[in-house]
């Protein structure tokens, strides 16, 4: 029984080998179109026969299109038979008039063999890997027993390292040992939040000898309110944030409380499915607030053009395509750009998806306008308690419907119609092409008004002259008038009212103005910003409605500050979409309505065709790049690197992930098991073995992976320009822990900004201002701040999904001779003297100490002590200079402490210091 038993076992086992070898074998031999056709074809064909051209009508992005008839009439690819596929005979021609590649190289015989094989096999396009449906990767534990047995690895911490280790294996290699505990300090520390950790948590990090020490340190780091600073400092690059509102005007935008409301989502550590919904469409939410329409401003960081003479619609047109080809590259990872002007070359984009997707965007109310409509109105306590009241009283005289539309007028003046929109001028024109203004005898038209059920006109005016009468007429001059409005001499914009006509339908309103006390046909009488139809103030027969009434009137006219925020336009004041052919703005095609690429996941049955459909779709656990996008480019911010290199471009023109089911791994768990916390997919990578390396390269490694692709040491990075900048202020002991709130000026030299529109200037932040964090710099997009444009910091005219650093002399330059870096080292030096008593070896430890986290060495001591004993004889015998480095007379102004400034100014420049290691 026993004996017979073994040989059904042998038998089954035979049977098992032998189904294996055979799946093994058959798959290997199969041809896979992403990783061994695709590459072929967008290296040598793609060029000629793809999104951009499709010479002889053979094009080979999409299947449908490769295996039609082509322009000689044959049939290019014939799946099973390669020998009758045109494109295999003319790859295999000799004469080159005929052969192609045409005029290149030709292809080898082995990819000839394989495209052979491959339209052999039935020519099946595949999808490319980061448009595959994320699904749980099993872990590659190491195995034992013929394989058959997992088993762990002293070394591994965490899942991450098993997916390292697999590939260390296959190359040969082991990983490094384990940082030191400074280094780990300081490496997690910048990490996490930007700048050293405070010295309270560093103590206890140091002195805590337990196993869970180094977790502990990760918790606490995570917790702090610096984290929040420092990863918002990551987005607003991808959000193109400026406190400008860029081109050649580039005027000042009050956009910072969105900087605002970013610190706040990553410090409690909003899930990014919400994060990403309330950036996108906010303000389409149930029940919106402040903080959600805040977080709209997302999108309304494009850029607006005030400069007189321009074209609204185009740089309106052009603010929406930024809106397109952003959410694509910094939330999908997908250059989208190129489909603007034609299907994509490389990747199954098909150029009419590019105005699909652009519809979401094409619908909201901003339109270039000099005020940057629509504008979230902010009100304080006593300001939103009357608003309530208001609200109220609406709604208990009218409908939940009309409460609402108060609400949203009050806190927005929206939906209005901005007089930029008017056309047909007669004695009247768009005033430096921002508002309508009127002559005497003017005449101008408001296309597409619908007046069904608005019987009252709200509307915003300046008025020059009295004396003017503005009449507005039905679809024709001569026209039934609907209102007679006199327009009196105003201070300055004035809110004011009036009663219209009842009309129903959709009208042309025509406006005309009359003012006698014009006296040269030139002169200008009133000028129009915004005008907003509907119904008059309700319950006028009710007790207390004066009081009410006031309120309005008191919250609509109020100065109060504002953001700017995306705003959808009601149904009758809707766009239509169309495409643009070959990109062109001003040649409209097809109309379309909003959608998704057909490659993806489809759009959410149940979702409204609007942003917030679109946001929902996004982060859908069937749409294959949203979280993979964000995984990646976490660990590019730890690693210096993304998996993918190519933050921007997951398809298939960009760098094939080094360790794709890692990225998988980390983005799965990141959707499903974290639930989108970002808090924790930073943890789970910060808490591996793999992250804990020491970065010290070996000859084996700078031989076998010399930048570090295998992940076989720890990161060596140089630091962001804002970590640059919040280290040397910590460092300084100067940093000023201020949260939020406008913009700051620190030192700049004089001459940066070039203002002939306006009279902006760089005026120095005083008080302790001027030592705030980085992300709280204001910054003008024509004139950035400079010292962290040498380190790599972007414009932000548009999006920058990542930093290529960059080792220039300007950066030396900068970090030893700007007056802000030279203050900081005074201050250093100070710090020094304060800290390491009175002997100046000492001092230069203690300090050494301060920027790196440990010891210093004996070499590195003479070397400052040398730079220190240099400087002190020159400064001794030179009074002058001891002033100038000091920077005036005070209670520092000695030989000793200008001689330590110049330690310091040194420290600050150790390649250690400037350097992730």
């Amino acid at each position: 029984m026993r004996l017979l038993y073994s040989k059904k076992t042998i038998v089954v086992l035979l049977l098992a080998v032998t189904t294996l070898s055979f799946v093994l074998f058959t798959k290997g031999d199969r041809v896979d179109y992403s990783t061994q056709v695709k590459p072929i074809i967008n290296k040598n064909c793609i060029s000629c026969h793809g999104g951009v051209r499709a010479k002889g009508n053979f094009s080979l992005l999409f299947r449908e299109e490769a295996l039609a008839k082509t322009k000689s009439g044959k049939y290019a690819i014939v799946p099973g038979d390669p020998d009758n596929s045109e494109m295999i005979r003319r790859l295999t021609l000799t004469d080159p008039e005929e052969r192609m590649p045409y005029h290149h190289e030709p292809l080898t015989k082995e990819e000839i063999d394989l495209l052979s094989r491959w339209i052999k096999q039935g020519a099946q396009w595949g999808e490319n890997w980061s448009y595959v449906a994320l699904k749980p990767i099993e872990v590659p534990m190491p195995k034992k027993f013929f394989g058959l047995v997992n088993t762990t690895s002293d070394w591994a911490k965490n899942e991450v390292d098993y997916f390292i280790l697999d590939k260390l294996n296959q190359n040969n290699l082991n990983p490094s040992p384990q940082a030191d505990k400074t280094t780990l300090l300081r490496r997690v520390s910048l990490d996490i939040t930007g700048m050293p950790a405070p010295q309270s948590i560093a103590n206890k990090f140091l002195n805590d000898e337990s196993n869970h020490a180094y977790e502990d340190l990760v918790d606490s780091l995570l917790a702090s309110k610096r984290y929040g600073e420092k990863w918002t400092s990551m987005w607003l690059d991808l959000a193109r944030y400026a406190d400008t509102k860029g081109y050649e005007r580039d005027d000042n935008r009050n956009i910072w409380r969105y900087r605002d409301w970013l610190i706040k989502a990553f410090n409690k550590d909003m899930p990014y499915d919400s994060f990403l919904i309330k950036q996108i469409a906010g303000d389409l939410l149930p029940n919106a607030t402040d903080e959600d329409y805040i977080a709209t401003a997302f999108h309304r960081n494009t850029m607006t053009n005030d400069e007189g003479g321009t074209d609204n619609e185009e740089f309106r047109t052009s603010a929406v395509l930024d809106r397109v080809n952003t959410t694509w590259n910094v939330l999908e990872g997908t250059t989208f750009s190129c489909v603007q002007c034609h299907s994509h070359p490389y990747d199954p984009f098909k150029h009419e998806e590019y105005y699909q997707f652009a519809a979401f965007f094409n619908d909201t109310r901003d339109e270039d306008t000099y005020a940057d409509y629509p504008l979230l109105r902010i009100y304080n306590d006593s300001m939103q308690q009357q608003l309530t009241e208001v609200v109220n009283w609406v709604r208990n005289n009218t409908s939940q419907q009309r409460a609402k539309e108060v609400k949203e007028f009050l806190k927005t003046w929206q939906p209005a119609y901005n007089s930029l929109a008017c056309d047909s001028f007669t004695n009247s024109e768009l005033n430096d092409t921002k508002w309508a203004s009127f002559r005497n005898n003017a005449i101008c038209r408001l296309q597409h008004v619908d007046l069904t059920g608005k019987s009252h006109l709200i509307f915003r005016y300046q008025g020059w002259m009295d004396g003017g009468v503005w009449q507005i007429h039905l679809d024709d001059v001569h026209g039934k008038v609907i209102a007679t409005i006199p327009l009196a001499k105003t201070s300055g914009w004035q809110i004011t009212e009036t009663d219209i006509e009842p009309a129903t339908g959709m009208h042309h309103l025509i406006f005309t103005y009359t003012n006698s006390n014009l006296q040269k046909p030139t002169d200008a009488g009133a000028m129009l910003d915004w005008l907003y139809f509907t119904q008059p103030f309700p319950g006028k027969d009710q007790p207390g409605y004066t009081a009410v009434k006031n309120e309005f009137w008191k919250l609509l006219n109020a100065d109060v500050p504002t953001t700017p925020v995306m705003i959808d336009n009601p149904p009758a004041m809707h766009r239509t979409t169309n495409v643009f052919e070959r990109g062109n703005w001003l040649v409209k095609g097809d109309k379309v309505l909003p959608g998704v690429p057909h490659i993806l996941n489809p759009f959410p049955a149940k979702q409204p065709r609007n942003r917030l459909g679109l946001a929902m779709w996004m982060i859908s656990k069937q749409n294959p790049l949203t979280a993979r996008t964000m995984a990646n480019r976490v660990w590019e911010q730890l690693f210096g690197a993304g998996i993918a290199e190519t933050l921007e471009d997951l398809g298939t023109q960009g760098i094939p992930p080094t360790h794709p089911e890692l990225l998988d791994w980390l983005s799965y768990q990141f959707m499903t098991e974290d639930n989108w916390s970002i808090k924790q997919l930073i943890k789970t990578i910060v808490m591996s073995a793999t992250y804990q390396q020491t970065s010290k390269l070996t000859p084996e490694l700078q031989q076998k992976d010399p930048f570090n692709k295998l992940y076989a040491r720890g990161a060596r990075v140089r630091l962001s320009a804002e970590a640059i900048r919040d280290q040397a202020l910590c460092i300084a002991g100067v940093m000023n822990d201020k949260m939020y709130g406008p913009g700051v000026m620190p030192y700049q030299p004089p001459g940066i900004w070039q203002s002939p529109w306006n009279s902006a200037e760089w005026v120095q932040s005083t008080g302790g201002e001027q030592y705030r964090r980085a992300v709280y710099t204001y910054w003008k997009r024509s004139a950035a701040y400079p010292a962290m444009l040498t380190f790599d910091a972007a414009s932000r005219e548009v999006c920058t999904v990542r930093r290529i650093n960059t080792n220039t002399p300007l950066q030396a330059l900068t970090t030893l001779n700007d007056s802000a870096f030279l203050d900081l080292a005074r201050h250093f030096a100070y710090r020094m003297q304060n800290e390491g008593g009175e002997n100046v070896v000492q001092q230069i430890k203690k300090g050494y100490t301060i920027v790196t986290y440990h010891n210093i060495d004996n070499k590195s001591l003479a070397a400052l002590l040398k730079l220190y004993n240099t400087a002190y004889e020159q400064f001794k015998a030179d009074k002058q200079k001891v002033y100038e480095i000091i920077g005036g007379v005070n209670e520092h102004t000695n030989a000793q402490t200008a001689a330590l400034t110049v330690v310091a100014n040194a420290m600050l420049n150790l390649d250690e210091v400037v350097t992730k290691n």
